[in-house]
C-alpha cells in the first residue's frame, strides 16, 4: 500500500499490485503492441515504399530505403497521361459527396415510411429490405451494366450514384430504422395535435434527431465510395473521369513499366482526405453505431 498526494492536496491510498499481476497486464499491453504493429505494417510499408527508388521497391525488402527521392511525389501531383491531379480529386470527391447525399436523403426517408407510419404490408416491405443484405452485388453487375448501356449512360458517374437516391443501400435504412425506434412516439402525436404533416414532423423532428446516425452513414458511404475501384472499373473508360482508385490501377500500365514508387505516392495523398474527413466525425462515429445498435 502506497500513499501519495494528488494536486488538489487530498491523500490517496493506492494498492500495489502483486507480482503475478503485474505481469499479466504487462504481457496483454505488449501482445496489444504485437497486433497493432502488424496491423499498422502494410501503412508503413507504403510509406516507406512511396521515398524509394522504383529498383528497390520490389527487390530490397527493408523498411529503411537506401536512398530517399521525392519524384514520385513530384510525378503524381503532375498527374498522368496530360489529366492534371486534381482532376482525379474532384472526380472523387464528386462522386462520394453525390453518394453521401444520396444515401442520408433516400435511406433516411425510407426509414422514416417504414419506422414510424402504418400502412399495409410494411412488415413485409422492410423483411424484403432487409432480405436484399443477403444478394451479393457481383449478382446484379451484368444486368445492370446492360441497363445502364440501354439508358446510354455508361462512362459517367450516373451509374455510380443513382442507387444511391433510391435507397438502395438495405443496411443504411436497418440502422436508420433502429435509430428511429428508439424515438418516443410522443413526438409525432405532439406535432400531429399541432397540425404538423409528416414531412413537417421528418424535417423539423426527426432529422435533427437522427444526426448520430446521419454522421454514421455520411462516413461509412464517403469512405466505402472514395475508395470504390469496381465501380468505376466497369462504368468509366475515359482517363479524365477516373476517380482516384481508378486511377492507382493505371500506373501499372504507364510506359509498359510497373510504376510502383508512383502507386505508393498516390495512394497515400489519396489516402488523406479520407483519414481527415474520419478524425473529424469519429465522436459522432462512435455515438451513432452505439446508439443504432442498443434501440429497438
Amino acid at each position: 500500500m502506497s500513499i501519495t498526494t494528488t494536486a488538489d492536496g487530498r491523500v490517496v491510498e493506492r494498492r500495489k499490485r502483486p507480482p503475478r499481476e503485474r505481469a499479466k497486464s504487462a504481457v496483454w499491453h505488449l501482445s496489444l503492441l504485437a497486433v497493432l504493429a502488424i496491423v499498422l505494417y502494410p501503412a508503413l510499408w507504403v510509406l516507406i515504399a512511396s521515398v524509394k527508388p522504383n529498383a528497390e521497391i520490389i527487390t530490397d525488402a527493408s523498411l529503411i530505403p537506401s536512398t530517399i527521392t521525392w519524384e514520385h511525389f513530384a510525378s503524381a501531383f503532375d498527374g498522368l497521361a496530360g489529366v492534371p491531379l486534381w482532376r482525379f480529386f474532384w472526380n472523387s470527391t464528386l462522386i462520394a459527396g453525390l453518394s453521401v447525399i444520396g444515401i442520408v436523403l433516400s435511406c433516411s426517408i425510407t426509414a422514416y415510411a417504414l419506422g414510424r407510419l402504418s400502412f399495409p404490408g410494411r412488415k413485409a416491405m422492410f423483411g424484403i429490405v432487409i432480405a436484399t443484405l443477403l444478394l451479393p452485388g457481383q449478382v446484379m453487375l451484368i444486368p445492370q451494366y446492360l441497363i445502364f448501356s440501354e439508358m446510354e449512360v455508361v462512362n459517367t458517374i450516373f451509374p455510380l450514384v443513382v442507387g444511391k437516391f433510391l435507397a438502395l443501400d438495405a443496411f443504411f435504412v436497418f440502422m436508420y430504422v433502429q435509430f428511429l425506434r428508439g424515438i418516443p412516439r410522443e413526438l409525432d402525436h405532439a406535432a400531429k395535435i399541432d397540425g404538423a404533416g409528416h414531412f413537417r414532423i421528418f424535417f423539423s423532428i426527426m432529422l435533427p434527431l437522427l444526426r448520430p446516425a446521419i454522421v454514421t452513414s455520411a462516413i461509412f458511404t464517403f469512405i466505402w465510395s472514395w475508395n470504390d475501384f469496381l465501380g468505376p472499373l466497369i462504368y468509366l473508360h475515359e482517363i479524365e473521369k477516373f476517380p482516384l482508385p481508378r486511377l492507382l490501377q493505371s500506373y501499372e500500365n504507364t510506359e509498359a513499366v510497373s510504376n510502383y514508387g508512383g502507386m505508393m505516392a498516390m495512394t497515400l495523398l489519396s489516402l488523406i482526405p479520407v483519414v481527415l474527413f474520419f478524425l473529424v466525425f469519429q465522436k459522432f462515429l462512435i455515438k451513432g453505431i452505439a446508439a443504432s445498435g442498443i434501440k429497438g
